[in-house]
């Protein structure tokens, strides 16, 4: 069977037997915050375990994409070394939620293995934990399992979320790949061996572990299991390593073609071909290269493929064709793959053309460093050297190594790395968590959405800290908890609201509202009268603000949709924040906007603007929001009701969005981009303003172009006329100047010769000059060198304001082999606080002590004539 048929054999079986399929989730987990990227196919099930996630079903089954490239599940080191390691692989797995247990679980993957895929019952051996007794019947009186190929196990069949919380035992079902295979049956001393083979491990979640350890049964046990594909491909097609299988020997095809390196066999064409997985599912699911988090583990697995490549003879950028080829095998089933093809070949390839450079002068400097090693271990000075200043991943001087024999001096590396750190680290502020420690009443209803004012109760008065007070006075900070309010709370990007709380006699200026659980948190400052708990009082949004806050904020969703129109659908929501003055949005995309892209993004946004189309808020299920085409970041957790923003005409943008919004599109006014800038690797920001905030934007520009045609004495129209002929005549006169100044410097020069001096009869000329730039040196150097004949020159320039000395020295050739320009320009550099370098005939250096400069170029004929003897 090939791949894709087990995958739709799995899925179409437990859906036969009353199972929902669920699509794979995406790589990028939206459920827990902990994992850096989802390792295992219960991932996107744990909050449905934990009942944190009611589903309309009790049965599911997925074929998981799953990467274990970082953090505690970090595969890479092994890819391409061993037969089943992977970055990427697949996880087919069936659960249940309180529903079967354990003798379902057994019988349904009994009767998969043994009837659907066929596969020998006599090569199959089935493990249990030593205390579950009840799996252990299941198995040997009713399924009719052989005794002599069954074990019981302690550590290895005892699965666990974490050291608290749900847990239980497993039982895990192997292939005996035959005697021919060296390797003992689990549990004994030879399991490690590779004839024994785990091919499905199904988990029965029954306890609840506290944290002393007790274990308590679980209301409604649960069902886990998982079975990778790969490794199941790999039996059912009668080969032991699993890059033997269908799938990756048409990569590893691909590979070879691409890289010119025919042998499929080879490791690094295997790791190439898992690579292209891992990298083609991240970038398809948003993640881009970057330096940090899951964009740096990106970038590792992008530029060991790409080292690997090199290796085989690959000159020219070749991974990114390999995009293709995996659509092929995989498209099918997971159409984001097929969708993002042209944006992964994209990234790849100028992933690629960057590390080109980065590859081939970091190769060059470990090659060097290697040579000169003293011992078989690589000092962790210059693995971070290596890794700091040159931008040469760690893993790929780990494997260079490796395949030399040296060992890397981790520890090293490591304290070099922490001490990095502790250099960068800035202090990090969180704010208080209020109502953590206390247990504020009932929840704050927001109101908001119909109205700018209403009537409320005061439940709750903390101070800063969080601590519970009985009453605010006049002058007092504080923080008011209402039943209701029509300030909105700050979230999604959108800043809270500012504003009044009237009391009879006093008000409360609200300065900012935050959300913490359901309750409102209005923070100001008592300006008159005084507030209880239990107290009335009207809450009033400054309606000004309000307004231009929403304006912004209804922007944002009309420039999301038009920058995925104008960029392509890559382009994903990755922060954003709406004020009254302006809207921030930060989104995916891997290189600078040109000015034609910006300009129609805001050509898109402002048409929708005219339109005037009127906003639609609708309240529904999330599934009838994916249905309408609602845009919306789906790994992420929603309630079971969403509400659903769609603005402009023809339902030009379509988002879940807890936010306030004009009633109309025209409502925003107008709309325009002031910047676009990178922040990270692979993420971009727009900053844009609205409304009145753009109109008094478009006065100040006016103003400002209007005082500068008054500066230069020409009509606004004509300043950019006006500009460009003051540059190009800047521009003549520089030029001007420098070739008159290398011409006095020249003569000066001329006058100097008569100060060399004789030293072993050779003429030796070191002297300070006066009103020359470091940059016009060289070329004074040059006509010296052309008057002296034969000679040693050594030229400084001081220049105190800046603190700064610039050295140049020249040998002329027929002397080079006496002397070396590089060690004589050190020689005077190393005494002004500087050191430089160059060739034999001509070097410069720097320094910073202007005050030692005649002192170090006097110290010149005495080093040259010590050289000499």
């Amino acid at each position: 069977m090939k791949s894709a048929e087990i995958r739709q054999a799995f899925l179409s079986y437990f859906e036969e037997n009353g199972h929902t399929v669920v699509p794979s989730s995406s790589l990028v987990p939206g459920n827990d915050p902990t994992l850096l990227f989802t390792n295992a196919g219960m991932v996107p099930f744990k909050d449905v375990f934990l009942g944190r996630d009611p589903r309309p079903y009790v049965r599911a089954v997925s074929s998981q994409r799953c990467v274990r490239a970082g953090g505690k599940h970090n595969d890479l080191d092994n890819v391409g070394y061993t037969a089943r390691h992977h970055t990427f692989f697949e996880m087919l797995g069936n659960f249940s939620f309180g529903d079967y247990f354990k003798r379902d679980a057994i019988r349904f993957a009994w009767t998969f293995l043994t009837e659907i895929l066929g596969l020998p019952k006599e090569k199959l051996w089935v493990t249990v934990h030593v205390s579950d007794d009840e799996a252990e019947a299941i198995w040997k009186e009713e399924i009719g399992v052989d005794p002599a190929r069954f074990s019981k196990l302690d550590e290895d069949n005892f699965w666990q979320m974490g050291d608290t919380g749900p847990c239980g035992p497993s039982s895990e079902i192997f292939f005996d790949h035959g005697p021919e295979v060296w390797g003992g049956p689990p549990g004994t001393p030879e399991e490690d061996g590779d004839r024994y083979i785990e091919i499905w491990n199904l988990v029965f979640m029954q306890f609840d572990r506290d944290a002393e350890g007790t274990l308590y049964p679980l209301p409604k046990p649960s069902i886990d299991t998982g079975m990778g594909l790969e490794r199941i491909a790999a039996v059912m097609q009668g080969v032991h390593s699993n890059y033997e299988i269908d799938l990756f020997q048409n990569l590893l095809a691909a590979a070879a073609e691409a890289t010119g390196h025919a042998d499929t066999a080879a490791p690094s064409l295997r790791v190439i071909a898992d690579h292209i997985r891992s990298c083609a599912f991240l970038i398809a699911d948003g993640v881009l290269p970057s330096n940090e988090g899951r964009g740096y583990v990106l970038r590792r697995i992008i530029r060991r493929a790409i080292r690997h490549g090199h290796k085989l003879g690959a000159a020219e950028p070749f991974f990114h064709q390999l995009v293709a080829a995996l659509d092929a095998e995989m498209g099918e089933a997971f159409p984001e793959l097929r969708q993002a093809r042209g944006q992964i070949e994209r990234v790849l390839l100028k992933e690629e053309e960057q590390f080109a450079r980065t590859l081939d002068h970091g190769m060059g400097l470990l090659e060097a460093a290697l040579a000169d090693l003293d011992g078989e271990m690589l000092p962790g000075e210059t693995v971070f050297k290596l890794y700091d200043t040159y931008g040469f991943p760690y893993d790929l001087t780990a494997d260079v190594c490796r395949e030399r024999g040296v060992t890397l001096d981790e520890a090293g590396f490591e304290r070099e790395l922490e001490a990095q750190r502790d250099r960068a680290r800035a202090a990090s502020q969180f704010g208080a968590d209020y109502g953590a420690a206390l247990q504020l009443p009932g929840e704050t209803d927001f109101t908001g959405y119909e109205r700018l004012e209403d009537r409320a109760t005061v439940t709750a008065l903390l101070d800063s800290a969080g601590n519970e007070l009985a009453g605010l006075e006049a002058e007092q900070k504080g923080i008011v908890v209402l039943d209701r309010t029509p300030f909105y709370a700050e979230s999604g990007g959108q800043v809270g609201d500012t504003g009044y709380l009237y009391v009879d006699g006093g008000r409360f200026q609200v300065t900012d509202t935050q959300k913490q659980g359901g309750h409102h948190l209005h923070h100001g400052v008592m300006v008159e009268g005084e507030l209880a708990v239990g107290g009335a009082v009207r809450p009033q949004v400054d309606a000004s603000l309000r307004a231009a806050t929403v304006r912004n904020h209804s922007a944002t969703h009309l420039l999301h949709k038009a920058l995925r129109l104008v960029l392509g659908d890559h382009v994903q929501q990755k922060g954003s924040l709406v004020t009254a003055e302006r809207l921030r949005f930060d989104f995916s995309h891997f290189e600078a906007m040109t000015p034609e892209q910006l300009a129609e993004v805001e050509r898109l946004v402002n048409k929708q603007v005219l339109a005037n189309a009127p906003t639609k808020i609708e309240l529904m299920t999330l599934d009838e929001a994916k249905a309408k085409g609602a845009a919306a970041l789906f790994e992420a957790k929603y309630a079971d009701s969403v509400r659903v923003l769609t603005i402009g005409a023809d339902d030009f943008s379509i988002e879940l969005c807890g936010g306030t919004h004009v009633a109309r599109s025209g409502d925003i006014g107008c709309f325009h981009i002031v910047s676009e800038t990178g922040i990270a690797a692979g993420v971009r920001r727009i900053e844009a303003i609205t409304g009145e905030g753009a109109l008094a934007y478009f006065r100040e520009q006016e103003a400002r172009l209007a005082r500068l045609g008054e500066r230069l004495k020409a009509k606004p129209e004509q300043v950019e006329e006006r500009v460009v002929s003051l540059v190009e005549r800047n521009r003549s006169l520089e030029k001007e100047l420098e070739r008159l100044k290398a011409k006095l410097a020249s003569a000066a020069g001329s006058d100097m010769l008569a100060e060399a001096r004789e030293v072993g009869g050779i003429k030796v000329l070191a002297t300070q000059l006066e009103g020359v730039s470091g940059k016009e040196l060289r070329g004074v150097l040059d006509q010296l060198k052309n008057k002296l004949g034969s000679g040693i020159i050594v030229l400084g320039v001081g220049d105190e304001a800046a603190g700064k000395v610039s050295l140049i020295a020249g040998v002329t050739s027929d002397l080079t082999g006496k002397v070396k320009a590089g060690e004589l320009v050190n020689h005077v550099a190393a005494q002004v606080g500087g050191k430089g370098g160059g060739r034999p005939d001509m070097a410069q250096a720097g320094g910073s002590d202007v005050a030692a400069l005649p002192d170090a170029l006097a110290s010149v004929p005495d080093w040259v004539e010590a050289r000499l003897h």
